[in-house]
């Protein structure tokens, strides 16, 4: 088919490699504006651009598509002249008005990180491992004006592992996604086959993450802590706070710990009530968590042995509790 692919991240990345990969013809890459990064804020491309680069595919990077924004025009003209048969967007991260959505003859179709109409929005998969789904997967979907609304041409399930982090599902999800996608893609569109709408019920949104979501709340389950400790590993990584001194956590997972005696009254949430090379086991506002990977502020994330060496991190310390304001899992 003759293409254009719209996307940014690494998780759009893999699909731009496996529909080249396939012998489609991707006549034009669009991919946000190259932005300050790391420790040194040195403007740096992303993962598309790198890689449409490396493959010869022509990159326009306008910083939005809406008529009278900077470079909408241009990227309207210049998909017009191409004429493509389909535009695949994946983690692009500019909205699609609808003028840019009719140019292509088959419109656009979103790879989504999640089984519409469940976690509809900008963060599905650290969405789902917060909110402790089992089950998570990809939807192909035909692209409308609504957010993540249109119908599904085709959806494949994935089990979420109780120690999957962020990266780890990030990383099976964005290769289903690229390997469901040239499967679709294929012999598109097949005679008689329509894209399914979205069930009315079950609708939840991915609220975008925000920097209030990195902050512990110790009272939380231990279930619940994990979950969001993994959402959010490796970045933007879940914080605390330990004697004064600033930590993102990582690597957690639900301590088997026996409940305390009918004498023995259960440690305050944050608690520290063990620290060895296994991990350190923190009390939780119900059950305990063991968490195996440290980042100071300004330094290098290091495993539990590793920070331990160089930390005294004694039973009874206390990380400090900060009341997190959960977005609602809103069901429509």
């Amino acid at each position: 088919m003759r293409l254009v692919f719209a996307g940014t991240p690494e998780f759009a990345r893999v699909s731009l490699t496996a529909l080249h990969a396939a012998g489609h013809q991707v006549l034009a890459v669009l991919t946000q504006p190259d932005r300050p990064a790391g420790r040194g804020l040195e403007v740096t491309q992303g993962p598309v651009k790198r890689e449409a680069e490396r493959l010869g595919i022509p990159v326009a990077q306008p910083l939005s598509l809406r008529d009278g924004r900077p470079g909408a025009s241009q990227a309207s003209e210049l998909l017009q002249g191409l004429a493509p048969d389909l535009m695949v967007v994946a983690a692009y991260g500019l909205i699609l008005p609808p003028q840019i959505l009719a140019i292509p003859r088959w419109g656009c179709l979103n790879i989504h990180a999640s089984l519409l109409p469940r976690w509809r929005g900008a963060a599905p998969i650290q969405r789902a491992i917060e909110a402790g789904d089992r089950q998570t997967g990809i939807s192909l979907m035909q692209m409308e004006e609504g957010l993540d609304t249109g119908p599904v041409w085709a959806s494949e399930a994935l089990e979420i592992s109780p120690r999957d982090t962020f990266q780890t599902l990030h990383d099976r999800l964005a290769a289903l996604g690229a390997q469901s996608l040239v499967a679709l893609l294929s012999d598109f569109p097949l005679a008689g086959h329509v894209p399914c709408p979205q069930a009315a019920d079950g609708v939840t949104y991915a609220h975008k993450l925000t920097r209030d979501d990195a902050s512990i709340d110790w009272s939380e389950s231990a279930a619940r802590i994990s979950g969001h400790i993994r959402a959010l590993d490796p970045v933007p990584g879940a914080t605390t706070t330990l004697l004064g001194a600033a930590l993102k956590v990582f690597s957690a997972q639900e301590a088997d710990i026996p409940a305390p005696s009918a004498a023995t009254s259960m440690p305050a949430p944050g608690t520290i009530v063990r620290a060895d090379r296994q991990g350190v086991i923190v009390a939780c506002g119900h059950g305990f968590i063991s968490l195996g990977a440290f980042q100071r502020s300004g330094g290098r994330r290091m495993d539990v042995g590793e920070f331990l060496n160089g930390h005294k991190v004694l039973a009874g310390q206390c990380f400090e509790s900060v009341t997190r304001r959960v977005p609602p899992v809103t069901h429509v």
